[in-house]
């Protein structure tokens, strides 16, 4: 296994080495044939996403396929822009010089993608490492069969296969891939098993970009408009997987006086949504697998939370479905309230004053997203001042990552580096410094034997006294 893998590594750091994904022709050829497929296969696609996590058509379209669209059709336009290199004032004591900077591929990369967005988490990274004329691996998640399996075939015919390369399997074949010399990992998922992938690329040295999750709050205060905050965190946390998202709501803080009316609008947009029961709704994505079903069982049946249901409870484990479960004040050393739920069960939490939200907030490993509902603009001030997070939405829940022109990315326990847009460009390339200069302009200062006056000369070039000398000898007005 390891053997195939290598063979892969070897076959791609060959055609890399040729020179083969370099122009921006090849490049924005591999864009368009993933846009193609996004357009010509978007059927087999739906199929694939419900096949793995029950996912609605329209979440299907709206969640994965339009944004993949969307990134192709965005790197398309800004390709040649972005390839430019771009030039920089050169400093007197290089003169006579030019100066820029240039991108250039890193070389051969690795991205590990995610079941619960199996198709975006994907492509969205492997379309930045193209457009930055990397080649690639691509390892799709196995907990995801339908859609590895619809890539694998899929990505073949649309792309250059010699180039871009799709991985299947499971634990052995990543564990395979991760023990070769990549110039770049990019993984989605985890915590856990993304210290076990930087563990990896440390061994050679390898960069990587994490993209996890964590506990994300919801801060709702009292001066909001109840009824949209309502339907935008029950879209954010239920419309997005079912829970199963690394940006959905995680918990909600908000005080003890407005919780009820808060609980109640909750109610009548879930009620909205998904009928009186949801386990019924063909709106209602399922849990992924038994695995993961279980799990939130147990986070379920935890004698510490079982009383603290103000909504929901039903399940069905035949057909992995969970209805919206709503707890309040569900103690903070409970298990629901240690890790990342990934799941359609939403803790609220109460406090005496909304600015107590902050120390509990702060208290946790940062989270991938932090969110914010008041028409209080001090308030909103003071949340994004103090709040560290990969990314916040004031009055909103996870559209911020629709956004290309906006970094996706965690901070601390919640991942590192970005992408997205240009930021994935960025991501899969090395930016590397260029000054050129000619033959004349020789400074006798630089070179020994040296000497006091040579030193006062060099002294005043590097901290740029040389030039307020001649401004002043000039007649210049200081400070211009």
């Amino acid at each position: 296994m390891e053997e195939s893998a290598a063979a892969v590594v070897q076959e791609l750091r060959a055609r890399f080495a040729a020179g083969r994904t370099r122009p921006a022709e090849w490049r924005a050829a591999q864009l368009r044939g993933l846009l193609r497929m996004a357009t010509e296969m978007e059927a087999e696609m739906c199929d694939a996403l419900h096949a793995d996590v029950g996912k609605p058509k329209t979440e299907a379209h709206v969640h994965e396929i339009s944004l993949v669209k969307s990134s192709c059709l965005f790197a398309l336009k800004n390709l040649k822009k972005w390839m430019k290199p771009k030039k920089v004032h050169a400093r007197l004591v290089t003169f006579p010089s030019t100066a820029r900077i240039a991108t250039e591929p890193l070389g051969v990369v690795l991205v590990i993608s995610a079941w619960n967005y199996p198709l975006l988490l994907s492509l969205d990274p492997v379309i930045g490492a193209i457009a930055a004329g990397n080649a690639v691996v691509l390892k799709p998640s196995e907990v995801a069969p339908a859609t590895s399996s619809l890539l694998a075939e899929l990505l073949p015919r649309y792309v250059d296969s010699t180039c871009i390369k799709v991985v299947e399997g499971a634990v052995p074949e990543t564990a395979a891939l991760l023990e070769q010399k990549w110039d770049k990992i990019f993984y989605t998922g985890n915590s856990k098993v993304g210290r076990i992938v930087m563990g990896a690329a440390a061994r050679h040295l390898t960069p990587v970009v994490l993209e996890l999750g964590g506990k994300c709050p919801v801060v709702v205060d009292s001066n909001v408009n109840l009824h949209v905050a309502a339907k935008r965190i029950v879209a954010g946390k239920w419309g997005c997987n079912n829970g199963q998202a690394c940006i959905a709501p995680d918990f909600i803080i908000t005080t003890q006086s407005f919780a009820p009316k808060l609980i109640e609008a909750l109610k009548k947009v879930l009620d909205k949504f998904y009928g009186k029961d949801p386990l019924l709704s063909a709106d209602l994505s399922l849990v992924v697998n038994t695995n993961h079903f279980n799990r939130l069982k147990v986070l379920m049946d935890d004698e510490m939370v079982s009383d603290k249901v103000v909504l929901g409870g039903q399940r069905d484990e035949k057909e992995l479905k969970i209805a919206p479960t709503i707890y309040l004040d569900v103690p903070l050393d409970s298990a629901i309230m240690k890790d990342e739920i990934f799941g359609p069960l939403l803790p609220i939490i109460t406090v005496d004053k909304i600015h107590e939200s902050f120390g509990l907030i702060n208290s946790m490993a940062k989270p991938l997203a932090a969110y914010l509902f008041t028409r209080d603009s001090k308030l909103q001030e003071q949340f994004e001042m103090n709040i560290s997070a990969g990314g916040m939405l004031l009055n909103d829940t996870g559209i911020h990552l629709t956004n290309p022109r906006l970094p996706f990315g965690g901070v601390g326990e919640s991942g590192t580096g970005s992408y997205h847009g240009k930021f994935s460009f960025d991501a899969f390339s090395h930016r590397k410094a260029v000054l050129h200069r000619g033959f004349w302009g020789e400074a006798k200062a630089r070179y020994p034997p040296y000497s006091p006056a040579k030193l006062k000369i060099l002294r005043g070039v590097l901290e740029g006294k040389l030039v307020a000398m001649i401004q002043a000898i000039l007649g210049f007005p200081r400070g211009k």
